[in-house]
Order: C-alpha cells, then structure tokens, then sequence
C-alpha cells in the first residue's frame, strides 16, 4: 500500500484517482473489481496487452491484441521515464495527445491540412471504431479508449516534446528551429511540415510552452478529499460523473467527433489551461487557445476568440 511506505513515495508520480487495471494481472483477487493507484505512466499492461488508459468512470479498457503498436508505444513511454523523469515524460505525454486530438479533429478539406493527416486520421478511425463500435456508441464509449486510437502516435512526439536537447532546439533561432521542426515532420508523417499561423497546436507550443519548465499535475492522491487515510480508496462513481459521462456518450454518438471528447476529458486539461495560459471565460476558449500561436501569424484573426 502506497500510503503505508516509509518514506512515502513522490505522489506527484502518481494518478489521484483509483481506477481498474489488467483483469488477468488482478485475477488473483478475489471479490470482484480491483482498483489500483497507477503511476502517470502507465496507459497499458505490456505483460497482457491490455489498455488502462488515464483515469474514467470505472470504465473496463480493451484487449489490443489487433494493436501491438499500442503495447510496443507503452514500452517506449517506460524509455522516456527513465531517460528523463517522471514529470518532463507527464507534460510531453499530454501535450502530445493534446496535439494529436487537434490534429485529428481538423477537417481534412481545409487548406491547412495535409494527405498525411487525412493517413493519421484514418488510422486513428480505425481503431477508434474497433474500440468504440459505430451505433453501439452508447454502450460502448470511453474517452479512455479514445486516448487508446493516438496514444502510438502521440509517444512519437512525446519522445522529442520530452527532451531539453529538442525543446532547446525548438526554442532557438531559425536554424535550430528548423531542425526542430523537420523531425517532429517526419514523426508526424509529413516531411514537409513548416510552423503556421493558424489551428497549429505544434506551432502554439514552440511559441509559448517549449521554453518553460513542464506542467505539474493539478493535484496528488495524498491531497485528494476522501484519500487521506490509508488504503482509503473512494471508487464509487458519483451521480455527477455519471451523467457527465452519459451526456458525452450521447454526444459522441450523434457527432462522433473524437478529439473534442480528448481535448474535453480532464486528463489533458494540465497542458490545455497552463499556469501561464491567458485566461479565458469558457473551456471551450481555453481549447482553441491551445492551438492558437500568434508568432507564425501577423495578427490573430479578430472574433475568434473563445470559439472551439
């Protein structure tokens, strides 16, 4: 029990929330469901191939068995803790998602987009109605599974988002920034790719995150109410959560518009409001913000701000 070492473990490392792991890792266990404090780190069990994903409503994740990249993405996210901690690992994994769900929510007719976008996309389709079958969306959604269509893609730009070499680089001078941006291309598939001024949520974070320190968790389990005592683990899932998570099942299944149900979910809401974020009225400004640079554009567009 985490609560019970001594000297007591670095929450920050670790999730708030209890949530259900690997069903053969806790098979052991008798009694039913067993709710686990997992480390940031942790989005699937390499050992089963099974999905944990962040935190949800109690909700059980997918076997990935038809999705080895997921399990082999998992084991390069352990690489990326251990070359360069914990809390650099946390803030590029959700900022790569965050870009990811950007991405995938761009309509592939605009001009801004590109062929291998509409390829990206069309993976993570894929996968998305693996996990989330077409019209057993109310049955079957989970914005865990969501995070599950990305997360391969997302530990790619995760790896350079991480680094203080490539963050250096991505906040120097229009040489290093060039060498930045031809790799983060390449990662992403489009070798051609170049900063722009509009709906680039690479291009909002070379300009007003990759020079500042990571983004810390909003809160620990130790500081949680209702988590203070120990092995007290609150997993009852509150009739607020509930029809939050029933309204954006109903949503989804009518729009199926799954990176705004990423961009919504409080995983990523770290790096979408930053301690240094302009402050907006609504959640729906702060999104569109998070993607919103102003360096690679002469003026931002008048009247668009707080739209998604």
């Amino acid at each position: 029990m985490l609560e019970l070492r001594d000297p007591p473990p670095t929450w920050e490392a670790f999730r708030h929330i209890p949530q259900i792991g690997c069903p053969r890792c806790d098979a052991r266990h008798p009694g039913g469901p067993v709710f686990r404090i997992f480390p940031h780190h942790r989005y699937g069990c390499t050992r089963h191939g099974y999905w944990i994903g962040p935190p949800d409503i109690n909700h059980p994740g997918p076997y990935l068995e038809i999705f080895p990249d997921i399990v082999a993405a998992q084991r390069r996210h352990l690489r990326l803790v251990h070359r360069h901690g914990w809390a650099a690992a946390y803030d590029a994994v959700l900022t790569a998602l965050m870009i990811c769900a950007h991405l995938w929510e761009q309509d592939p007719d605009n001009p801004y987009s590109t062929s291998v976008l509409a390829l990206n996309q069309v993976v993570w389709n894929v996968r998305s109605f693996v996990f989330i079958p077409k019209n057993a969306e109310r049955e079957t959604f989970s914005a865990s599974r969501l995070f599950a269509a990305i997360y391969p893609e997302a530990i790619s730009i995760a790896v350079l988002i991480g680094s203080p070499a490539w963050r250096r680089l991505a906040a120097g001078d229009d040489e290093q920034l060039s060498r930045f941006t031809a790799v983060i291309g390449w990662r992403l598939g489009d070798p051609l790719y170049q900063p722009r001024g509009e709906r680039d949520p690479i291009a909002h974070w070379i300009e007003q995150d990759c020079w500042r320190p990571p983004s810390p968790p909003p809160t620990t389990f130790a500081a949680a109410p209702g988590h203070r005592r120990p092995s007290h683990l609150d997993t009852t899932v509150t009739r607020a959560n509930r029809e939050r998570h029933d309204k954006a099942a109903l949503w989804f299944s009518r729009k199926r518009r799954p990176g705004q149900a990423i961009l919504h979910h409080r995983t990523v809401h770290p790096v979408v409001i930053r301690e240094w974020s302009i402050q907006m009225e609504r959640f729906d400004g702060a999104i569109w913000q998070s993607h919103a640079p102003h360096r690679f554009q002469p003026a931002a567009a008048p009247g668009r701000i707080g739209q998604a």
